[in-house]
């Protein structure tokens, strides 16, 4: 329908491909916004829950304005940047740790007919940029010249690239069944073939816990550990810049979250196969958009009770779980999706 609209407003196809990525990028990032803000209310509710407290609940019926009002907080404060930081990189950090994983959502098919583009290595493309996010970590550490910012960034980088191996070796062993590196594609393979949590339910595992670390959440937020680092990579930083890598983060953990329920959830299909409407109509591009998101908001309520019920990891215990524990797991469990499919397909 937007690529309708596109070929309305002009007849060439370079324009017509600039107002269609430009519309496309404008409705991701509304929702992402929207999302971000639904889920940092849910999360203090969910806290306040487990704590036995209240949360937010003063602006607003039931406090559901307090996100506006922390939001407009946040842009209003002082935009701070100390004389020895290097100012180029600094400003860059947050626009990087926000757009990697924004610009991954591209390819995500949230329902049969929702996806802005469809890439024959969608996972490849996904996985290249959730690496490329760990730049801006990098950069806001290094950028800083502040000793805490430096030794979070370190962290981070060394976490985020040592937990990226057991979650692509648990990735290949999904590819042992599907065969495809199109994100769509693995979710009709899903279709006919049953779910890959079926087939695969110590890679799903493996891949979720990897991908927690990935998103900086506790147990595995030593980057940003209170009473070691002050604030971690983002010490220096305040107002929007702020903001924006708080928004990053909680991108990363939707993308984490659509990543896994279209690699082993089925993505957009309903459980049992049940099925009320008819295949392609529009009632059916919303019934699987309904599942889709279902299942992402039931793994992110799975992340945010990892980090209101689990205590931080030390650096040492976060890296000796990874290296000893997840990487080994996964290695074994690769050898043994490679045997049972080749044992099922003959």
């Amino acid at each position: 329908m937007i690529l309708k609209l596109a070929s309305s407003i002009t007849a060439q196809p370079f324009l017509q491909s600039l107002i269609y990525g430009a519309i496309c990028s404008t409705i991701i990032l509304s929702v992402c916004a929207l999302c971000v803000m639904s889920l940092i209310f849910l999360e203090r509710k969910v806290s306040a829950w487990m704590q036995s407290r209240l949360g937010p609940n003063r602006v607003g019926p039931r406090g559901l304005l307090q996100m506006v009002a922390d939001g407009i907080k946040l842009i209003r404060k002082e935009d701070i940047v100390h004389d020895q930081a290097m100012k180029f990189l600094f400003n860059l950090a947050p626009c990087i740790a926000v757009a990697a994983p924004f610009a991954a959502f591209a390819t995500i098919p949230f329902s049969e007919n929702v996806q802005v583009v469809d890439f024959e290595l969608g996972i490849v493309y996904v996985f290249a940029l959730t690496g490329f996010s760990i730049l801006g970590i990098l950069i806001a550490g290094y950028a800083s010249v502040n000793r805490y910012s430096l030794l979070g960034a370190l962290r981070a980088t060394a976490q985020m690239i040592s937990y990226e191996i057991p979650m692509i070796i648990a990735l290949l062993g999904v590819l042992c069944f599907t065969e495809t590196l199109s994100l769509r594609e693995t979710v009709i393979y899903q279709q006919t073939n049953g779910w890959n949590i079926l087939y695969a339910p110590i890679s799903f595992i493996i891949f979720f816990i990897a991908a927690t670390a990935e998103c900086n959440r506790a147990p595995f937020d030593l980057v940003e550990a209170e009473s070691e680092l002050v604030a971690g990579f983002h010490t220096e930083y305040a107002g929007i810049k702020f903001a924006m890598f708080f928004f990053g983060e909680y991108v990363a953990m939707m993308l984490a979250c659509s990543i896994t329920v279209i690699l082993f959830l089925g993505g957009w299909l309903a459980p049992f196969g049940f099925l009320p409407f008819a295949v392609g109509s529009i009632l059916y591009t919303v019934w699987g958009l309904f599942w889709f998101v279902s299942k992402v908001a039931f793994l992110l309520f799975v992340m945010m009770w990892f980090r209101w019920t689990f205590p931080r990891l030390r650096i040492d215990q976060l890296m000796v779980f990874c290296w000893k524990v997840l990487i080994p797991f996964s290695m074994v469990n690769l050898l043994i999706m490679a045997v049972l499919s080749t044992f099922i397909k003959g």
